[in-house]
């Protein structure tokens, strides 16, 4: 929306170039930034204003991830370098609302969790701006894209956003104005339209402000690799934030036809179970130190007996010279698949009967070493001993969207794939499979001992057994709980 004499803002605003170029655009959605410093914020926070004083009774939205970044990057802003007074407009601090002499409004508000944009339902916006893009999820994008409506005869409702890359929306914010195509986790991709969408691309030279600001310069160019990229230079191919930054494309990734799977290589599976959120399940081989993980299972709302069908049907398209089954040496499975569900069986031991009925391993519960797992991982992708086929399309998608956890960083932020993005799972469903097989996975005392138990076939004999285990486990305080054996104990 062009500012220049059809809003009388040109007293107290004059825009830089790309400011400009950012308030022209006629794209119903709208992306400004890169890099630090070319007055993102100021930019977003005048559009706002602007298109509320320009269509009477019509009303407009800032929107930070915190009220303390709202506080510091929007509503100070206004206070300083907007006279609203002057204007004839009034502002409720304690709402912060802005009501302008046309009955026009300009909210500034924040959304933390997912559920906070829905506050606003039933709320109509011509204007909708979120300032740090990166920082909400596609979740709430989408809810907000149904809040930009206007009853106003000859509007234009529109939505826009600021943004360095980064952060926890980085990919899906990348996918739909960098990249023009459906970002991953979207309802409809169907109904994505890349002509509505716009990227102006912003530096710190357009800024006349700061581009000369010795000192500020100073400290972007002394930033960390990872940073200096993403803010001083508004690289949108890495992240801050990005936990596999060592992460290539080029490097990590081949297509399965370029590589060919010898029938001797050990192989084995791994997998991260849900129902309602997807099972993760792959396929790896290993030739000498390299690991190459070359199929991937991946969906909700697939049940434990299917799930294990469907394990076996993808495993017996892998054959030996002489069109037998090539060998898997071990299945390992999401320890929560082991917990009891109920009396008798447990998710991993019905997964487990239909494996064993397709001649594969049961499920071995894997290694939960989640820092150790990603240091693997991180390991493997820096010494190029792990290639991924093109052929895991989600564990690829999934790789360069986790981030650090702030908690412990050095852990992987856990993402649920409901938050507008792919989620950890695929994540998870590698992480096994590479640290169990890498680092072995004892098997639980209790699993033993219920084998143990299962193969001495006299009553008493049994019974005498049991009473010695018991005993082991009140002297030594180590679990004993043998229930039902594992099929895939007794020989």
């Amino acid at each position: 929306m062009g500012l220049g004499n059809r809003i009388r803002f040109s007293d107290f605003y004059r825009p830089f170039p790309r400011q400009r170029e950012f308030h022209e655009s006629r794209a119903k959605y709208r992306l400004f930034g890169g890099q630090a410093g070319p007055g993102k914020s100021h930019a977003i926070l005048m559009e706002a204003c602007a298109q509320a004083m320009k269509v009477p009774r019509s009303d407009t939205i800032v929107l930070r991830r915190t009220f303390p970044e709202l506080e510091g990057a929007i509503i100070d802003k206004f206070r300083r370098y907007i006279p609203w007074r002057e204007m004839g407009a009034r502002f409720n601090e304690s709402k912060h609302i802005v009501a302008w002499p046309n009955g026009s409004t300009t909210r500034f508000g924040y959304c933390q969790n997912d559920a906070d944009v829905y506050q606003y339902q039933g709320d109509e916006f011509l204007f909708i701006g979120i300032d740090e893009l990166t920082m909400f999820t596609l979740k709430q994008w989408q809810f907000l894209t149904s809040r930009n409506r206007c009853p106003v005869p000859g509007s234009f409702p529109n939505m826009a956003g600021t943004s360095n890359p980064g952060n926890r929306g980085h990919v899906w914010v990348k996918s739909m104005f960098i990249d023009n195509r459906p970002a991953p986790g979207m309802e409809r991709p169907q109904e994505y339209d890349p002509n509505d969408y716009a990227f102006i691309r912003a530096t710190l030279e357009d800024n006349s402000i700061y581009a000369n600001d010795a000192s500020y310069r100073k400290s972007l160019d002394s930033l960390p690799p990872q940073l200096y990229r993403a803010f001083r230079l508004g690289d949108w191919n890495i992240h801050a934030g990005q936990y596999f930054s060592n992460f290539d494309l080029a490097r990590h990734t081949a297509r399965p036809q370029d590589v060919k799977l010898e029938y001797w290589w050990p192989r084995w599976i791994s997998g991260d179970w849900g129902y309602k959120h997807p099972s993760a399940f792959y396929w790896h081989a290993k030739d000498g130190n390299r690991v190459i993980t070359y199929r991937e299972l991946y969906g909700a709302g697939i049940g434990e007996s299917e799930l294990g069908r469907r394990i076996v049907q993808l495993s017996n398209q892998d054959r030996d010279l002489n069109g037998q089954p090539i060998r898997i040496r071990s299945v390992f499975g999401s320890p929560d698949a082991f917990s009891q569900r109920d009396s008798r069986h447990t998710v991993a031991s019905q997964i487990s009967a239909e494996l064993r009925r397709g001649s594969l391993p049961a499920m071995a519960p894997a290694d939960n070493d989640r820092v150790g797992g990603a240091r693997l991982m991180y390991e493997l992708l820096d010494s190029d001993s792990w290639l991924i086929l093109t052929s895991c399309p989600r564990l690829i998608e999934c790789i360069p969207t986790l981030i650090y956890d702030e908690d412990n960083l050095e852990d992987v932020l856990k993402v649920d794939h409901t938050e507008g993005a792919i989620g950890d799972d695929p994540f998870d469903g590698a992480r096994y499979g590479l640290k169990s097989y890498q680092r072995g996975v004892p098997i639980p005392q209790e699993v033993k001992d219920a084998a143990e138990l299962a193969r001495i076939s006299d009553p008493t004999s049994r019974m005498i057994r049991a009473y010695q285990l018991k005993l082991r486990e009140q002297n030594y305080n180590q679990p004993f709980k043998p229930k039902i054996a594992p099929r895939w104990m007794i020989q």
